[in-house]
């Protein structure tokens, strides 16, 4: 009677797991299993596969396009996911504290991620236009650096002033006081205002014209098209990220930071030894998913190459190389070697992944 139950519960366990695994079969495990046959083969889509073995793998290293597309994802990787990673865990203890309105500082800093991607692509599109908001704020900036560069001086210099005003007086007040320093930035301002109105400071004769979306330029290494990418994709994956380690930092006892301070440590102490390993298994996390996701680009580069206009060798990673091989504009498909680019990816992605756990973050605490 037991063993009819036993059955019967894993009859019941195997229905409710069958649409899963059919999935899992069919989209993941076959296509996997094809993708390794055609790597071997000269497929078109129209002409039986023919094998040729190594081929498609040997020809791969030797195609600048996929050098150029392995370049560009490795380093957007690397860029996007410490960008995004550092920025979500500054921002989650930013609205970590008690502070009024945190909730709506919460959901407004996390509307970004629920835009879609096309919208945010267009948007990005407009914005890197030569006349677009990006250009602009730039000419802003440069054309106004004299008047940036004397309100940092004078706030530094009022504020030392302030320093030596107090240590003069023999006052138990720190070098550094935020009160004296809004106060020390506000007489500066006031003062470049008045030498702006003088005429002693003058706004530089400045016009910022990138770019940005169709141009071959690089800076730093990287085409300014890809640049743009990164700053969007940046910018829309920080509000996901920055919830996860809201969730993480909610789990940390009060306690521990109640007997730190006890202690005597400050801010820096208490952030690099104890928000920092207990947040070691989601930081593993974090930048686990980011590494796959920055792996996988495909559909910023598909509206900002694509539908934007930007050449191909400046936005191409491997994902749009597999994607551009069997869907060609006026070609014949080469799915061996799109199949050969994509299990190339994917080993990759397993790659980084496996390096990131081993001598990256781990999961465990200390």
């Amino acid at each position: 009677m037991r063993f009819k139950v036993k059955t019967l519960e894993a009859l019941y366990a195997l229905l409710l797991l069958l649409p899963f695994l059919f999935t899992l079969g069919v989209f993941f495990l076959y296509a996997f299993l094809r993708a390794v046959y055609f790597s071997f083969t000269d497929y078109n889509l129209f002409s039986p596969p023919r094998f040729v073995g190594l081929e498609n793998y040997l020809r791969l290293f030797k195609e600048p396009l996929f050098l150029t597309a392995l370049k560009h994802t490795l380093t957007y990787s690397l860029i996007v996911t410490t960008l995004q990673t550092l920025l979500a865990l500054l921002l989650a203890l930013a609205l970590n504290r008690p502070i009024r309105g945190v909730t709506f500082f919460r959901t407004l800093y996390y509307l970004p991620s629920v835009v879609s991607t096309a919208a945010a692509s267009l948007l990005l599109l407009w914005l890197f236009q030569r006349n677009g908001l990006v250009n602009y704020f730039l000419t802003l900036l440069l054309a106004h650096l004299p008047h940036l560069g004397a309100l940092g001086l004078l706030s530094l210099l009022f504020q030392g002033l302030w320093a030596m005003w107090i240590r003069g007086r023999g006052w138990p007040r720190p070098s550094w006081d935020p009160d004296a320093a809004i106060l020390s930035l506000l007489g500066a301002g006031l003062l470049v205002y008045a030498l702006g109105l003088l005429g002693i400071l003058r706004p530089l004769e400045v016009r910022v014209d990138l770019p940005w979306v169709s141009t071959r330029n690089t800076f730093l290494g990287l085409p300014l098209p890809l640049w743009a990418i990164i700053l969007m994709n940046t910018y829309t994956t920080i509000p996901t990220f920055m919830v996860i380690f809201l969730a993480g930092l909610k789990g940390i006892p009060k306690t521990l930071y109640e007997a730190a301070a006890l202690d005597g440590a400050g801010p820096w102490v208490m952030f690099s030894r104890i928000t920092v390993p207990m947040l070691r298994p989601v930081l593993f996390l974090v930048i686990t998913l980011g590494l796959i996701g920055t792996l996988q680009i495909f559909d910023q580069v598909l509206f900002i190459g694509g539908s934007g206009g930007a050449p191909l060798e400046s936005t191409i990673t491997l994902a749009y190389y597999v994607y551009a091989n069997v869907f060609p504009s006026g070609a014949s498909p080469r799915v061996g070697l799109a199949s050969a680019a994509a299990l190339v990816l994917a080993l990759l992605t397993l790659l980084v992944v496996l390096l990131q756990r081993r001598y990256g973050v781990g999961e465990k605490g200390v």
